[in-house]
């Protein structure tokens, strides 16, 4: 049985929590544009990323530490742009295994959705 002191939840909802961490690593649930649902590829990927950011420093880690990233759009056509966001954002050298996929998602106006696992700080 987990006690509270080993897994917490950031942000926890009815349906999900926004992060989880335990055993010194933070899993993040899917992120998507909810401030600009209606802006291109490369504001919502700016924003999205901006949560991810955002969250894991509330978590005690930071963008440099992501151990894996899965990437989902709504047309795979749009990987050269997210990927020119993705690559101004992540630090040299700190590139994770990532996966990018197309999928259909949730809010149609949505065209990118991103989850990441991350170290925590030590």
């Amino acid at each position: 049985m987990t006690s509270p002191a080993e897994l917490q939840r950031l942000h926890p909802g009815p349906r999900l929590s926004e992060a989880a961490v335990f055993n010194r690593t933070v899993y993040l649930a899917g992120q998507v544009a909810d401030r600009e649902p209606d802006a291109d590829l490369s504001g919502q990927t700016r924003e999205v990323l901006g949560h991810v950011e955002r969250l894991l420093a509330e978590a005690g880690s930071d963008k440099g530490r992501i151990l894996q990233c899965q990437i989902y759009l709504a047309d795979i056509a749009d990987i050269g742009a997210m990927n020119a966001v993705w690559d101004a954002w992540i630090p040299a050298g700190c590139a994770p295994p990532r996966a990018t996929v197309q999928a259909a998602l949730a809010d149609p106006r949505w065209r990118i959705e991103v989850v990441v696992v991350a170290a925590l700080a030590p």
